[in-house]
C-alpha cells in the first residue's frame, strides 16, 4: 500500500516553518491520543502523525525527505512507522533485512563514501568536492525505545510518579514507576537508562488542558474577571494559583486585558528549579442587568466625566 505524503498527514504546506509543523502534529497528538480517543482508527491517526512528525521535524531528514520521499527516510528507518508505547526504532540495521542503510544505496556509484549532506549537494550541482571516506559508514546508532503517556495539567506542573507497563520483546509486561519532575511541558523526553532492550526508554509527555490555568513556558496565565467598579476604584480580589489561593491588588482605573503580576507563582525550570509568574489577565465584565437607579447614576457620571474611549485608536 502506498504511503501517504507526510506534509499531508501533519495537513500542512510543504513549505511550512519548523514550529508550524510542531504545532500540527501537537494538535493531532491530542485529538489522537489513544489515552483520548477511543475511535477504532484513533491509535493507528496518532502513529501516523508521529511517523511524519519525526521526519519532518528534523532538518536533515526533512531534506532528505524532500528530495526522494518515502525512498529516502521512510525505507531507511527515520520513519518507519510511528513510535509504539515501548516500541524500538533504529536508524540503520546491519545485516539486510527490512531496513537498509542510505549509504549502502550508493555504495558502487560514483557517490560512495560521502556523507550525506555533500551528497545532496552534489545532486543539486553545488559541489564539485572529490567523494572521500567518511568513518561515519560503519557507525551504528544505538537503538531509541520511545513511551508516551499523557499528563493532567497539575501532574506537570508539580511533578508526580505515574505506573507504566512495558512490553518485553518476550511478549511479557513489566510494570515500573517512573518519577515525572516539576515543570515537563507538551513533547518533554525523561530518559530511563537500561529499560529497553536494548538500549534506553524515553518518555514523551503529553498535557492535558487545565480547565482555568494557561500556560506559556514558565509563566502561568489565569483570566480574572472583575466588575467596572472594581476596576474604575480598584479592588483586593483572591484568586487561585497553583500553590493554592492568592491576593491580588487592582488599581484604580485599570483597564482591559491589563496583566497583573504574582512573582514567582509560574512554573519551576526542571533544571534550575527557577520559578516563573503568574498573570491575572483583567477581564472587565458588564453586569446582565442594571435597575433604573444605576442607570441614572452612569447618564450622570458620563455627563460629570466625560472621555472618548477611541481617543488612541489608529482610525
Amino acid at each position: 500500500m502506498d504511503q501517504r505524503d507526510y506534509y499531508e498527514i501533519l495537513g500542512v504546506d510543504r513549505s511550512v516553518s519548523a514550529r508550524q509543523i510542531k504545532s500540527a502534529y501537537r494538535r493531532l497528538a491530542r485529538e489522537y491520543h489513544p489515552d483520548v480517543n477511543k475511535s477504532p482508527d484513533a491509535d493507528e491517526k496518532f502513529k501516523e502523525a508521529t511517523a511524519a512528525y519525526e521526519v519532518l521535524s528534523d532538518p536533515e531528514k526533512r531534506k532528505v525527505y524532500d528530495q526522494f520521499g518515502h525512498a529516502g527516510p521512510g525505507a531507511s528507518g527515520f520513519g518507519q512507522g510511528a513510535p509504539g508505547w515501548t516500541k524500538v526504532y533504529t536508524q540503520n540495521r546491519p545485516g539486510g533485512g527490512a531496513g537498509f542503510n542510505f549509504e549502502d544505496l550508493f555504495s558502487t556509484s560514483p557517490f560512495s563514501g560521502m556523507s550525506l549532506e555533500e551528497l545532496l549537494s552534489s545532486l543539486r550541482g553545488r559541489s564539485r568536492r572529490k567523494p572521500k571516506r567518511s568513518s561515519r559508514a560503519s557507525q551504528t546508532p544505538a537503538p531509541v525505545a520511545e513511551s508516551h503517556i499523557t499528563l493532567e495539567f497539575m501532574q506537570a506542573v508539580k511533578g508526580c510518579t505515574t505506573a507504566l507497563q512495558l512490553r518485553r520483546p518476550d511478549g511479557k509486561t513489566e510494570k515500573i514507576n517512573v518519577k515525572i519532575p516539576p515543570g515537563v511541558r507538551e513533547g518533554s523526553r525523561i530518559r530511563l537508562r537500561g529499560k529497553a532492550d536494548p538500549g534506553d526508554l524515553y518518555i514523551i509527555t503529553h498535557i492535558r488542558d487545565h480547565p482555568y490555568f494557561r500556560r506559556d513556558g514558565a509563566d502561568i496565565y489565569l483570566d480574572l474577571p472583575v466588575s467596572i467598579t472594581e476596576a474604575a476604584l480598584g479592588a483586593k480580589v483572591t484568586v487561585p494559583t497553583i500553590d493554592g489561593d492568592a491576593v491580588v491588588k487592582i488599581p484604580p482605573g485599570t483597564a482591559g486585558r491589563t496583566r497583573l503580576r504574582l512573582r514567582g507563582k509560574g512554573v519551576a525550570d526542571p533544571k534550575t528549579g527557577n520559578r516563573g509568574d503568574q498573570y491575572a489577565v483583567i477581564k472587565i465584565v458588564l453586569p446582565n442587568k442594571i435597575s433604573e437607579k444605576g442607570l441614572g447614576l452612569l447618564d450622570e457620571f458620563s455627563r460629570s466625566d466625560p472621555y472618548d474611549p477611541r481617543e488612541k485608536t489608529p482610525w
